[in-house]
């Protein structure tokens, strides 16, 4: 980070954060540190108790249980950080805009402070092991450091307080978070692909859209930006960009950038390694490990460091995560899959029998757009969640002969493994976001996670 003396824009300055949670506590420290007069504002009263202590430990005043009307001018806010999720629509920001108080997300505030190089990483499937690959083949590189932060569920505002100026940060970037950049510029830009996902927040596409493509608004001739090919309309967005452009493509539809051939990966006409030694499944896999690749042959990582990470990388948490094989049934947690397009993914990365649990919010997405996906392995669904029977409609239209109800995921875990025969894959994959019965994602895999463990226990099963 840079030093504090030269930070002085923030100084006595009213700033409100709204939004509490791990973002929100580090937004406030971090302004602290900086002399600004900070204000802490969430609508939920029930707030974890070492959160609050931290809060009052720096002397940042808190308003929690609901958003006052009058917020801003009584405590004559200046600026706001916003937590990503909370919409343009809370009666706080629609005060803000008509009043001009800035808005900002906590990534924003975080770039104005560091003095890293910024890699952003936008997408809406794959963001997360894309960030993660690349930050581990970074990591390979002497005298560097490198660090993942955003959405990833790391904090970037406490990354960057320790990122020096050697060091890269690969940061995580909902479209929620950069509706809310001013300043922010990555050296180099990921869009790893745009479906339709969040027009409840969005409301149409083209606002999804020119939210994602944000990531690279304020990049120059001298930066770059990675985007995937495979699709003529990503290949359209590539001219929004004044940086220059390096393509991937699963493929093979350039060979300007990395690309995938024959079976295997390639960078401008360099062979890095085999496809099937990517050490997760899928093709969705692949177009990551590519534009991990790209980013990493821009930064001059060596191939054996490349390759290495890819052979060695087990995926990420609650990303078709490997959990356990119990009495010949494999478990895998996908609660990451909050949209069909992630779950279409997970599905194709399997060849053998599949029992899949899914459900969650119900955002008004046409499930039937899962039948194809649903009818070549998968024969049992059990669903939960507001979604479910949207969900079981689907499955029956596929053809699916099993489909039960479950109230909970647990629940799901227990009806799966005794549904189930040796060779099976057990698949929490939702195709929903989780916020009907869970507070995050993360609790929700934690949850399918947890009784894995149990039934291995109860079992008797100590199969790794």
């Amino acid at each position: 980070m840079k030093a504090l003396a030269e930070i002085k824009d923030l100084a006595n300055k009213n700033i409100l954060v709204l939004g509490m949670a791990k973002s929100g506590v580090s937004a406030a420290l971090l302004l602290r540190k900086l002399n600004a007069q900070v204000l802490v504002n969430d609508a939920k009263v029930e707030q974890p108790q070492e959160l609050i202590e931290q809060l009052k430990k720096a002397d940042v005043q808190m308003i929690l249980g609901s958003h006052p009307k009058g917020i801003l001018a009584q405590h004559h806010i200046e600026l706001i950080v916003k937590n990503p999720g909370i919409p343009y629509t809370n009666p706080v920001l629609v005060a803000a805009k008509e009043q001009n108080v800035p808005i900002i997300a906590e990534p924003e505030l975080a770039y104005r402070v560091m003095d890293s190089e910024l890699i952003g990483v936008t997408g809406s499937n794959g963001k997360t092991t894309v960030t993660t690959m690349i930050q581990l083949m970074l990591d390979q590189q002497d005298h560097h450091a490198a660090y993942v932060a955003g959405n990833i569920g790391v904090p970037a505002t406490t990354v960057v307080q320790k990122a020096t100026a050697n060091d890269r940060v690969v940061m995580e970037l909902s479209s929620f978070m950069l509706a809310g950049i001013d300043q922010l510029h990555p050296h180099i830009a990921v869009v790893n692909n745009i479906f339709s996902n969040h027009l409840d927040w969005h409301k149409t596409r083209e606002n999804y859209v020119n939210d994602k493509m944000r990531i690279t608004e304020n990049q120059t001739k001298d930066d770059y930006f990675v985007i995937n090919w495979d699709n003529p309309e990503w290949q359209q967005l590539a001219q929004r960009t004044a940086a220059q452009v390096v393509p991937f493509s699963r493929q093979g539809l350039v060979e300007n950038g990395a690309y995938a051939k024959d079976g295997q990966l390639y960078f401008k006409n360099e062979r890095i390694m085999a496809a099937d030694e990517i050490g997760v499944p899928g093709d969705q896999n692949v177009e990551n490990a590519l534009a991990a690749i790209a980013v990493a042959k821009i930064e001059g990582v060596a191939n054996k460091h490349i390759k290495q990470v890819l052979q060695t990388f087990s995926g990420v948490k609650h990303r078709i995560q490997y959990v356990k094989t119990l009495a010949g049934r494999q478990f895998y947690n996908d609660s990451k899959a909050t949209d069909i397009e992630a779950t279409q993914v997970a599905l194709k990365a399997f060849q053998r029998p599949i029992i899949l649990i899914a459900g969650g919010l119900d955002r008004g997405d046409d499930y039937t757009r899962l039948v194809a996906d649903l009818k070549p392995h998968v024969k049992e669904v059990i669903v939960n969640g507001q979604t479910a029977a949207h969900m079981q409609e689907a499955a029956q239209a596929a053809g699916v002969k099993v489909v039960k109800d479950s109230p909970r995921v647990k629940n799901s875990v227990a009806i799966a493994f005794e549904d189930s025969q040796p060779g099976d894959v057990i698949l929490l994959s939702p195709a929903a976001a989780s916020w009907d019965q869970y507070q995050t994602f993360e609790e929700r895999g934690d949850e399918f996670i947890t009784a894995v463990e149990n039934l291995s226990k109860e079992k008797g099963d100590v199969t790794k």
